[in-house]
């Protein structure tokens, strides 16, 4: 369902903002999530210029029975947001940091790399993500696990007060003391609850980074995850590493010397100064020289870089699982499904450790709550044209079946697909969770990926 073409003019009339309708020429490019294999149909695309933009919009939405769903970029979109009018909040792109008080404000549009550049320099920062093209907000809306997330957690739960547009189009600021109930699922449970125009952040002390990535041929790669392993089994908060073993395509976005081949990596970040840190990834450098040792000190403005994911929207397929463990007969099975060196239709299987903070539960957390696995594995594969869909999901649903032992009941929001809500909250969170929205959106006005209602 589409709006009509006087729907299109009387929503034109209402917003300062650009909206976009099914028969605009700019149609096609403008409804389009980052994940391109997304056929997402909207009703209409509003780029709002302002908060006052998506008042108005959610206020012609219950008129005339829509409802509407907040889409800075795409990322993490589902089918869920088909018939909506998706609201475009790129234009709100406020920073405002309080050095005094630890805090930053940001806009809903603000995106990571944005906020690093503005934190860079001041010793303090956020709790980024790999991607430095996903939005705070949204990051932060879906739990959000970063670099730093095993020293300080997940960022929803460094949430200070969201601003939104609620479902009757009004403004309002949310805190753990003006609603507790709205604001613990604000904080992890997804859009489902209010269009979010800003956040206020609590910022951490980061005074020394170190890390970086290290790279070698594909051969080394059981030992490699071997040292990852004995590394992170007893790793201190302030070290995360991410393994990964990459089928690289020759694509632009891949270092030139790396494309078309099979190797494996570990990308380092060490909350902390460079000698400490190496002493500690000492069985890493055991293994064999690296063939690409990206080790260094860091600015946070590089840290999003740091996993080299693409920043521009790309058509693939990525399934995210948590793992209960990682031993050698899981290392065994990965590396069996992996099949390094062959033909795989899959480029990419990235295992992240988790633990630390992560696993820490404290009744002040948001719905995301805490993680008690200690490891996420990320794979899939580049659809460049829609003939490969189909061999990138058989070779997903093998790898599953392959490592299905060691996969969790639950997964994370942020890493979420079209799975159901059962596959993400506890049954108590998802109860909770639907309190809350019957309470605030009863007539289910605001959509966000993963409904709840």
């Amino acid at each position: 369902m589409t709006l009509t073409s006087e729907q299109v003019a009387e929503l034109r009339g209402l917003v300062d903002g650009r909206v976009i309708g099914a028969e605009d020429a700019e149609w096609d490019a403008e409804r389009g999530a980052w994940h391109l294999i997304l056929d997402q149909r909207p009703a209409a695309v509003v780029q709002v210029a302002g908060a006052e933009d998506i008042a108005a919009t959610i206020q012609f939405a219950r008129q005339h029975g829509l409802a509407v769903a907040a889409q800075p970029g795409g990322h993490g979109a589902t089918s869920a947001i088909n018939g909506t009018i998706l609201l475009r909040a790129g234009a709100l792109t406020s920073i405002d940091v309080d050095l005094a008080d630890g805090v930053v404000r940001v806009g809903a549009g603000v995106r990571w790399r944005d906020l690093n550049a503005a934190l860079t320099g001041t010793g303090l920062t956020s709790l980024p993500g790999s991607n430095g093209d996903t939005t705070v907000v949204g990051y932060a809306l879906g739990g959000g696990l970063g670099w730093f997330g095993r020293k300080y957690g997940q960022a929803a739960n460094t949430v200070r007060a969201f601003e939104l547009i609620n479902a009757a189009g009004d403004r309002q600021r949310v805190t753990r003391e003006s609603d507790p109930e709205l604001f613990w699922a604000l904080r992890g449970g997804g859009g489902e609850f209010g269009i979010v125009v800003a956040a206020e952040l609590e910022l951490q002390f980061a005074p020394q980074l170190y890390g970086g990535r290290m790279v070698w041929p594909v051969e080394h790669v059981r030992d490699v995850l071997r040292a990852f392993t004995e590394i992170t089994a007893n790793a201190p908060d302030e070290l995360t590493l991410w393994a990964w073993l990459m089928n690289l395509p020759d694509l632009p976005f891949i270092p030139e010397p790396l494309r078309g081949k099979w190797v494996t990596a570990v990308d380092t970040v060490y909350l902390g100064d460079a000698d400490q840190a190496e002493k500690l990834i000492a069985p890493l450098r055991a293994v064999a020289e690296p063939m690409d040792d990206g080790l260094a000190s860091l600015s946070l403005n590089a840290v999003t870089t740091l996993a080299q994911e693409p920043e521009e929207p790309t058509p693939g397929l990525l399934k995210a699982v948590l793992l209960n463990s990682f031993d050698e007969e899981a290392l065994a099975a990965l590396l069996e499904v992996a099949a390094p060196g062959s033909q795989s239709p899959l480029f990419v299987f990235e295992i992240r450790h988790l633990g630390g903070a992560f696993a820490r539960a404290d009744e002040a957390q948001g719905a995301a709550g805490s993680i008690d696995d200690p490891y996420l594995l990320l794979f899939g594969g580049i659809v460049p044209v829609p003939e490969l869909a189909a061999p990138v999901a058989a070779a997903i649903e093998t790898v599953q079946a392959q490592l299905a032992p060691w996969i969790s009941e639950r997964m994370v929001l942020n890493f979420s697909g079209e799975e159901p809500l059962s596959e993400i909250f506890a049954p108590a969170v998802r109860e909770r969770l639907r309190a809350v929205k019957q309470r605030v959106d009863p007539q289910a006005v605001i959509r966000g990926n993963h409904p709840i209602s």
